[in-house]
């Protein structure tokens, strides 16, 4: 399902639902960060998803991090929660999602980058290197957010 991110644009479409989803910030003993290439967009991102019924929040983000990368997590904090309303995501199917979207912390247990059908490229990248990808602006900020080791979670 093919999805289009809107940015306070004036001309986005009107939300329909508001989905709890994850994104995980990990580093690895490079301080490289663990990103995906969406196949559902081509952006580069954070791993993360929607929950599931039954899972905690927590279960998410290493169930998400794992089925999109192959990196086993475990979550160490969180860096924010993202919630700006001027911020959807149109899918193909009609829905319209506003973001709520919370930013975990983890720390790197094992596993090597492996692509699925969410991820067309997994790789840990050099904090130098992300100005060179195309990084959605809220994912960018969550990523920010993660290497500035924040004292407080980002509310927002």
């Amino acid at each position: 399902m093919a999805r289009t991110e809107h940015f306070h644009d004036p001309h986005a479409p009107k939300p329909n639902s508001i989905v709890v989803a994850v994104t995980t910030f990990v580093l690895d003993g490079q301080d490289r960060v663990l990103l995906i290439q969406r196949t559902d967009n081509g952006l580069w991102a954070l791993p993360g998803g929607a929950q599931d019924v039954g899972e905690s929040i927590a279960q998410t983000v290493v169930r998400e991090t794992r089925e999109e990368t192959g990196i086993d997590v475990e979550v160490t904090g969180m860096v924010g929660i993202y919630t700006d309303p001027n911020h959807v995501i149109a899918y193909s199917d009609g829905e319209v999602r506003q973001q709520f979207s919370i930013c975990f912390r983890a720390r790197y247990l094992a596993g090597q980058p492996t692509e699925s059908d969410e991820s067309s490229r997994v790789e840990w990248i050099e904090q130098h290197a992300l100005d060179e990808l195309n990084i959605h602006p809220s994912m960018r900020l969550r990523i920010d957010h993660g290497y500035a080791n924040l004292p407080q979670p980002y509310i927002g």
